[in-house]
């Protein structure tokens, strides 16, 4: 196989360039290194998989120090020329999309940058596939996506037509576009609706990353929904491993398309998450205690079930054991 991966400099991209690589799979990663978040995590995500920040320049393929059948470029979805030809002259087999805007608060504040990634370069994507013969595609969707939903565990055959974030609505519209793909062109599209992916090298953006290290620095924490929320805390290896075996899979379905739940499947209280933590660390965390955040849900909670009887997916990593590893990789990290 010849694996496009996108978002190669974030944090589940990463991951699975980490995997790709131990097979004999040639994979090419693409990442536009945005400023979202701080830069120094993300060129540490590629120094690890072998490629020198000093050496990075657009448009430039780099090759892996560390592995042969790697390569990364520096390249944005919505640069729609730059997309087809690297298409033209690359000739994949499949495509891995982990790429685009993330953040439920942010897409509030910039609600543009969504639009233009998430859905902009998502088309682009679908396009190039369609023009260049490429029939596998895998991309990323959000629990997000469920809304407030009074029925748990979310199931995929819950409505999902009532998103109450931005970004929401454009991963919602990401699953309609592979539907039309996959209907009109034969594409196998798959999209994974991801719950809270939290371990090592992870977002600091999120929950985990920003608990921790207000916990560690004696800094208070905001908690909102007063600590009553519950999250599907899911750890990136169980993530990594689902990703695995779907991107082997040959969908013979008349539409070839897919959705999948991939999941913890076992929600945590905030307050329950807050209290590992401060065991692991052995310290107290400060906490402002705050009310809802507009586009926060409540609760996440995957129904795996589908994605447990098709690739038998079961995930093993509990939340105890995940949150010691991402201390102590938290701990190497920022020496």
């Amino acid at each position: 196989m010849k694996i496009l991966v996108t978002g190669t400099a974030g944090f589940i991209g990463y991951h699975l360039v980490k995997m790709l690589v131990k097979n004999d799979n040639e994979i090419v990663g693409i990442d536009n290194i945005n400023s979202y978040y701080d830069t120094y995590l993300k060129y540490g995500r590629l120094l690890d998989t072998g490629i020198d920040r000093s050496l990075i320049q657009p448009f430039v393929p780099i090759r892996s120090t560390k592995y042969a059948n790697y390569r990364f470029i520096r390249m944005d979805l919505t640069d729609r020329e730059e997309i087809n030809h690297l298409f033209e002259t690359e000739h994949f087999t499949h495509i891995c999309n982990l790429a685009g805007q993330a953040g439920v608060r942010y897409s509030i504040e910039n609600p543009y940058s969504f639009i233009e990634s998430n859905i902009v370069g998502f088309l682009n994507l679908l396009e190039a596939c369609r023009n260049h013969g490429v029939k596998n595609f895998v991309y990323a969707s959000s629990s997000s996506i469920y809304g407030i939903d009074s029925h748990f565990p979310f199931s995929e055959d819950d409505r999902t037509d009532q998103p109450v974030s931005l970004y929401a609505a454009t991963k919602k519209s990401d699953e309609a576009m592979a539907y039309t793909y996959s209907k009109l062109y034969g594409i196998s599209t798959v999209g994974l609706r991801f719950f809270t992916v939290y371990g090592p090298w992870g977002r600091p953006d999120m929950a985990p990353f920003k608990f921790l290290k207000s916990i560690l620095e004696g800094k208070t924490i905001q908690v909102y929904n007063h600590g009553d929320s519950l999250r599907d805390f899911t750890y990136v290896d169980d993530i990594i491993e689902g990703m695995r075996r779907i991107l082997i899979f040959e969908n013979k379905d008349d539409v070839p398309y897919r959705i999948y739940n991939i999941g913890c499947s076992h929600p945590v209280n905030l307050m329950e998450f807050i209290e590992t933590l401060e065991h692991i660390t052995g310290k107290t965390a400060n906490k402002e205690m705050l009310g809802m955040q507009p586009g926060d849900v409540p609760l996440t909670y995957a129904d795996t079930t589908r994605l447990q009887l098709d690739f038998g997916y079961k995930p093993s990593v509990a939340l105890a054991d995940g949150l010691q590893r991402f201390y102590e990789w938290y701990l190497s990290f920022y020496k």
